[in-house]
C-alpha cells in the first residue's frame, strides 16, 4: 500500500523533490474524508459511519481518466499467450466482493479475468498511521483500525494486527471457496503446478498468493511466523510506512536497521519456505537483509531512482543487490513509484530496470487498491506490454517480466 506526498516531475527531467501528484495531502485528505463524514452523521445519524470504507476506497484508489495507450491486434494476441503476474495488491483491505466486479478500484476476479492475469499476489494491510507520508511516520496512530471497525469485521480485530491479516487471508479462502474453481490460493508448487496445467487446458483460473505488508503484524511474536504460514501466507513484507519490531521503514523515524528480533523472524521465514519482501525497507534494514538471505528476496513493489528519484524507489546499488541474490524486482505504476502515472513513465521505469539488472529479474508490482491512482486497472496490462515493446524490449523480455520471472521464482521458492 502506497500512500503519501507524490513526486511532480520538471519540465528539464525527472528529479524533483514530493509534492502531491493528487494535489491533496493525506493528512489533507483525512479532514476531507471527516467533513464528508461529519456531515453524513448529521444527516442521517450513526449509519454514515459505515459509509467510511467505501467513501475512502473511492477516493484513494482511483483510475485516471486518460486516453488508452493504441494495441495493435497482433500484439493482443499474442499477450494471450503469457502467463501473466502481479506482486501487490491489497484489494483485501476494501469493503468490496473479490468475485463480483466493482465499479471502482482496481482488482476484482472479472477483472483479472479479463485482464488476462494468472496469478496475483493479494497482500494483507494491517495498521497506516495518521498524516501518512513518505519521509517520517511514528507508530501511535492507526487508521485502518477504523476502516475495521466500520466495515463490521469481528472484534477480535480491533486490537490485533495480527487477527486482522488472518482475517484477510479468510476472506480471500472464503473468496476462493464460492469461485467455482475460477479463483485457487496457491501454498505450493504443487498448487502452482495444478495452476499452469489448468490454464494450460483453456481454463480461466486465476492463482491468489498471500502476502502481508508489514510484520508489525507478529505483534513481537516469533511463533506468530508459523501461524501466518498455517493460513497461507507465503510473502513477508518486512515493514510498511513506520519502523516496528523487525527494522527501519524507508518512511520511519528511525529507519534503522535489521533487529535481533528481526534476523530471528527471517530465519524462520526462511526456514517455512516463505519468501522475504523488501518493499519499504529502510537502506539499512535493506543491506542488513540482503547479506543475510540465503534465498532469493523479493521487492514486491516499487520504483527506481534512476528515472523517478524519491525516498521510496530503488538505487541502482540496491537493484544490483537484488540482482546478485537471485530476486526479482515488481515495478509498480503510481506516482511515488515512476513520478506521474503515465504510460511512458511505467515504460521507462521497466525498461531502466531491465537494462540494469536484466530482464530475469524484473516483474510487474502494480500496487492496485494500494491508495493509489494509476492510468489502468488490472484490464489494462496488455497496454504496458504494447508500451515496452514499443520501447524496444524483445518479446522474451516481456514475456519475462510479465510473469516469467514470478512462475519461476515460485516454483523454486514456494514449499
Amino acid at each position: 500500500m502506497t500512500r503519501g506526498r507524490g513526486p511532480t516531475v520538471s519540465a528539464g527531467g525527472h528529479r524533483k523533490s514530493l509534492t502531491n501528484f493528487d494535489q491533496l495531502g493525506e493528512t489533507r485528505f483525512m479532514k476531507h474524508v471527516l467533513a464528508i463524514v461529519g456531515t453524513i452523521l448529521v444527516l442521517v445519524g450513526g449509519g454514515g459511519f459505515y459509509m467510511l470504507p467505501r467513501l475512502v476506497d473511492r477516493r484513494l484508489n482511483r483510475v485516471l481518466e486518460v486516453p488508452p495507450y493504441p494495441v495493435r491486434e497482433e500484439v493482443r494476441s499474442w499477450y494471450r499467450t503469457l502467463f501473466v503476474a502481479d506482486l501487490h495488491a491489497d484489494t483485501l483491505l476494501w469493503p468490496r466482493a473479490l468475485l463480483h466486479e466493482a465499479d471502482h478500484g482496481h482488482v476484482d476476479v472479472p477483472r483479472l479475468e479479463r485482464g488476462g492475469v494468472a496469478l496475483q499476489v493479494f497482500t494483507a494491510v494491517t495498521k497506516v498511521p495518521a498524516g501518512l507520508n513518505y519521509e517520517s511516520n511514528d507508530a501511535r496512530s492507526d487508521m485502518v483500525r477504523w476502516l475495521v471497525i466500520s466495515q463490521g469485521w469481528p472484534w477480535s480485530t480491533w486490537n490485533s494486527l495480527f487477527e486482522r491479516a488472518v482475517y484477510q487471508a479468510n476472506r480471500l479462502e472464503q473468496a476462493s471457496a464460492a469461485s467455482s474453481g475460477r479463483l485457487r490460493v496457491i501454498r505450493s508448487r504443487q498448487d502452482l503446478d495444478a495452476l499452469l496445467s489448468e490454464r494450460e487446458r483453456g481454463r480461466s483460473v486465476v492463482g491468489a498468493v498471500l502476502g502481508v505488508e508489514g510484520l508489525h503484524c507478529l505483534e513481537g511474536r516469533l511463533e506468530n511466523v508459523d501461524r501466518l504460514y498455517a493460513a497461507g501466507f507465503r510473502v513477508l513484507g518486512l515493514t510498511h510506512f513506520f519502523d516496528n519490531e523487525l527494522g527501519g521503514s524507508a518512511h520511519g523515524q528511525r529507519k534503522g536497521g535489521l533487529t535481533g528480533f528481526g534476523a530471528d523472524v527471517v530465519r524462520r521465514a526462511e526456514e517455512r519456505k516463505m519468501i522475504v519482501d523488501l518493499a519499504h525497507a529502510s537502506p539499512k534494514l535493506f543491506d542488513d537483509v540482503i547479506a543475510m538471505v540465503r534465498r532469493p528476496p523479493i521487492v514486491s513493489h516499487t520504483g527506481v531512482k534512476g528515472t523517478c528519484d524519491t525516498v521510496r524507489n530503488l538505487s541502482d546499488d540496491q537493484l544490483r543487490a537484488v540482482a546478485a541474490k537471485g530476486g526479482i524486482v515488481g515495478i509498480g505504476y503510481w506516482d511515488g513509484a515512476v513520478c506521474q502515472p503515465t504510460m511512458a513513465n511505467i515504460a521507462r521505469a521497466i525498461v531502466y530496470a531491465v537494462q540494469l539488472i536484466g530482464a530475469e529479474h524484473v516483474a510487474l508490482g502494480s500496487d492496485f487498491d494500494g491508495g493509489t491512482t494509476t492510468p489502468f486497472d488490472t484490464t489494462g496490462l496488455v497496454q504496458v506490454a504494447q508500451a515496452l515493446l514499443d520501447s524496444g524490449l524483445t518479446r522474451e523480455e516481456v514475456r519475462a517480466v510479465f510473469g516469467g520471472n514470478v512462475q519461476r521464482l515460485l516454483s523454486a521458492l514456494l514449499p
